[in-house]
């Protein structure tokens, strides 16, 4: 599976900005969602997709799709898989978000 395949975009919420924030030699979090892959594929396509990273440890959860009702119709939203990478302190902070810290 091609790296750009597995990170489908960037989560961007007030929770995930707060992980991007950290003090100087603190490791840094980043939030996509994946498609369903391991952990360690998750890993290796971030390593792949933005060079000068180095990424330590991955968490992933799978998010369950919501009941949502529309007047009289009603259906579920597609359930995804979200992944919390931490990078190492001495990596170089990936600069898609550069704009939005």
């Amino acid at each position: 599976m091609n790296p750009k395949d597995i990170i489908i975009r960037p989560i961007i919420t007030e929770k995930s900005m707060a992980g991007m924030q950290v003090a100087e030699g603190e490791c840094i979090k980043y939030t996509f969602e994946v498609a369903d892959v391991n952990k360690i594929e998750i890993a290796k396509a971030v390593e792949a997709c933005f060079p000068g990273v180095k990424v330590i440890k991955v968490n992933t959860m799978h998010v369950r799709g919501r009941h949502r009702r529309q007047g009289r119709y009603e259906g579920t939203t597609p359930s995804w898989k979200k992944a919390i990478v931490t990078l190492s302190p001495d990596s170089k902070p990936i600069e898609f978000f550069e704009g939005l810290i």
